[in-house]
This record gives C-alpha cells, structure tokens and sequence, in this order.
C-alpha cells in the first residue's frame, strides 16, 4: 500500500515537474518572439578638405586601406559618398557611413585598423601625413541608432550607373527632447517608414542621432536612379492620402524646428 501511495506521489510530481517545464519554454518562446529586433548603429564620418589633393589623398585611404581593413574587422558594407557640386565647393565634403552591429563593434574599430598592417601599408600617406600636409582640414563624427521600423541598414535596389544615382541624406532637427521624440514615433509607429516603403524610396537607413552637432536630431537616407527619378517619387509621396492624413493629426504638429537636404552620389569603389 505505501508503495502504490509513494509510486502516486513520484508520478504527480514528475506530471508536474513536465508540465511546469513545458510552460517554461512556452513562456521562453512568447519571450523571443515578442523581443524587439537588435537595432544597427551608424557612424557618419565627415571629412572636410580644401582641394583635389586632399580629396584624393581621402579617396585613396578609403579605396585602399579603410575600407578592406574594415572588412576584415566584420564590417561587410560601407558608403562613401559626395555631394552634388562637390568640385566647385570653397568647402568640398566627403561622407562615409560605416554601420555597426554593436557599440562594441563601433568601440573596438580604431584598435583593429591600428593593428592592422595592411591598411597601416596602404593608407600610409595618409596616416603618416605631416602636421603641414594634412589629408583634410577637419573631420566630423556623428553616431546614430537604427530606428524601430527599421533595425538594419537596407541595401538600395538600384540598376542604373553610381554616376547618375541621387542618394538624398536628410536630417530633421526637433525643437525640444519632447517634440523630437514624437517625430520619431511618427516615423516608426506613426507608419511614416512604411509609406516611404511602400512608395519605394529605397531607404538606407533611418535613425537617431546619439552623438552630433545639432541635437536633438534624427536623419534618414533614401535613394534613386537620377534626379527626376528622386522628383517623381516625392511627388507621389505629398500626393498620398496616407501621407496627408498621418500629418494633420493634432499629435505630430510642430515636431521638427528644422530640416537640411543634402543631394549625394557615390564613389565608385562605395559598397553602398
């Protein structure tokens, strides 16, 4: 009798053991799909030089030591970029976007490239520049998180030659903490990502400003095959009921204080 009593107790238990092991993993899955996608990080670098010499010294180090150097070190694709104009610029620009999967990652890159030799090789005359031959006047750093609605950064679908593409970098500045946040939801809950999705803009990315110059601040690029390409879609973008409904809601009324547009192309040895 105690035995049939005690073989009733073992099997309740283990019974409950089980099932409480099943609602643990239930619970563990509900967790991971529920779990918000991991978020990319941006570095947009810009370097500032006054003339072809510098700008091609920049080139250089960018075709032939940071950007392989930066392969090896997990980083697959990186942008570089100039603006429409740049040759007739007093200040001529050059952008690079370099993404990352982690701080760490953002945090660790200058270490790599250092103890990297090949790229101290082939980007020797620019790192070994003299103090009165710089490859560039200055240099600016703005660092970035992916929005939300948009955690990676997207490859543009793109066919036509780099010389024609219009890549359209804009950065919205919001008034106070408060109204720059709610342009942000704008964009990821608000569904303003997935109308520049679905009228195909081929966004490269969109985020939020961490670290630059002109806080608070988010910026986003889209991209087209040439300019009347980038004009066509516009159009169709102030034209869309949804676009016109989302901004005549009361709630997203006076969330950017400014905004700059920026027309850039990219070099040809760019990943992007």
């Amino acid at each position: 009798m105690l035995n049939c009593t005690l073989r009733r107790s073992l099997n309740g238990n283990l019974g409950f053991c089980l099932s409480l092991i099943v609602c643990m993993m239930l619970q563990s899955s509900l967790t991971a799909a529920v779990k918000p996608p991991q978020r990319d990080y941006y570095e947009i670098r810009i370097y500032h030089v006054k003339d072809a010499a510098q700008e091609n010294m920049v080139d250089r180090y960018m075709q032939n030591a940071f950007i392989p150097a930066a392969h090896k070190a997990g980083i697959a694709k990186i942008g570089v970029f100039k603006p429409v104009g740049n040759d007739t610029a007093a200040d001529r620009k050059i952008y690079v976007l370099v993404p990352y999967h982690s701080l760490e990652q953002f945090r660790d890159l200058p270490a790599r490239l250092e103890a990297d030799k090949q790229h101290a090789t082939a980007g020797s005359d620019y790192l070994d520049a003299a103090y009165n031959a710089p490859p560039y006047t200055r240099m600016e750093t703005i660092l970035l998180q992916a929005f939300t609605e948009a955690p990676m950064m997207q490859l543009p679908a793109l066919t036509g030659p780099k010389s024609e593409r219009v890549y359209e970098l804009r950065s919205y500045e919001g008034p106070t903490e408060k109204l720059y946040r709610n342009k942000v939801q704008m964009f990821n809950k608000g569904g303003e990502v997935r109308l520049f999705k679905r009228l195909g803009f081929n966004a490269v990315f969109y985020a939020e400003v961490l670290s630059g110059s002109h806080m608070p601040n988010l910026m986003y690029m889209t991209t087209f095959e040439n300019k009347d390409d980038r004009d066509t879609h516009w159009k169709s973008f102030s034209a869309d009921p949804e676009w016109k409904t989302l901004v005549a809601l009361p709630e997203y009324q006076h969330n950017v204080s400014h905004q700059d547009i920026l027309f850039l192309h990219p070099t040809e040895y760019s990943d992007i």
